[in-house]
Formats: structure tokens, sequence, C-alpha cells
């Protein structure tokens, strides 16, 4: 699950990038139209979902 779970994050990110890229609306840190609202919600999701693996991880080593 982790592997998987950091790949889905890694993609959301990359998904996220390119699209702000080329957005006219949103920027790097901020969606501004609701293709980009999507794609920020997504990755978030997964990013707050792997750091938390990551700290229940760390506190049962």
């Amino acid at each position: 699950m982790p592997a998987d779970l950091y790949t889905r994050y890694m993609a959301a990110h990359r998904t996220w990038a390119d699209h702000a890229a080329g957005c006219g609306s949103c920027t790097t840190t901020r969606p501004g139209c609701p293709d980009g609202i999507t794609l920020w919600e997504r990755y978030c999701r997964l990013q707050d979902a792997y750091l938390n693996h990551l700290r229940t991880r760390s506190t049962s080593q």
C-alpha cells in the first residue's frame, strides 16, 4: 500500500503541476478553475494520506 500511495501522490502532483502550468486561472499554489479545483483537492488528499502514513510509520518503529 505505501508504494502505491506514494505513486498515486506523485502522479497527482504531476497532473496538478501540468494543469497549473497551462491554465490561465490556476497558479502553482492555488486552483482557479473547476478542473483545477478537482485536481488540487485530489493532490491535497493524497498528500495528507501519505504524510499521515509516514507519521504513523515513524511512531510505530
